[in-house]
């Protein structure tokens, strides 16, 4: 890979992160705001509720399609770990093959489905639920793109990166 695009694809992947980031604050202020106005104010309100729920699954969706790497992703490490370079590769061959197959079979489907939603829009902040479900469209898309990529490296003889115990965290 070129300086060049290993830069912009560096800079795309902090502006990712940063998008991510803007979500997960929205998600928690409309939090904090409903938790005001429902136990302070004694004034329910919905459209707190309803944004939280929709930044919750843009902010899952996004950061899968993304910012999580391949090597953040959950596996059974038990027969991955042990497993030799040569396995590895097998494995994420047949597991990229898989995911390639059944996300790209169902694709059609989905985006007929989230194009069909254009009739309904959410009950408080009358947002269209094409617009709302579009984020799975782009994340299926980002996912066959990754596991393509990630077959290609397999076929051509880069072994995914073997487990360490002795680097797992919990993710924080």
């Amino acid at each position: 890979m070129t300086p060049a695009l290993h830069a912009l694809g560096a800079w795309c992947y902090r502006r990712a992160e940063n998008l991510l980031a803007a979500m997960l604050a929205t998600m928690f202020v409309a939090f904090i705001i409903q938790i005001v106005f429902r136990y302070l104010i004694n004034l329910p309100i919905g459209w707190t509720q309803e944004l939280t729920v929709i930044m919750w699954i843009w902010l899952v969706l996004w950061g899968a399609a993304f910012v999580v790497r391949e090597t953040e992703e959950v596996r059974f490490d038990i027969l991955y770990a042990t497993a030799r370079a040569n396995r590895r590769r097998v494995m994420c061959v047949v597991t990229a093959a898989a995911l390639v197959a059944l996300y790209s079979i169902s694709l059609p489907a989905v985006v007929d489905y989230v194009t069909f939603m254009k009739v309904e829009s959410s009950a408080y902040l009358k947002i269209r639920f094409d617009l709302l479900f579009s984020i799975y469209v782009v994340f299926a898309i980002a996912a066959i793109a990754r596991y393509i990529w990630l077959c290609w490296q397999a076929v051509w003889g880069r072994a995914p990166t073997a487990f360490d115990p002795t680097k797992a965290g919990s993710g924080v």
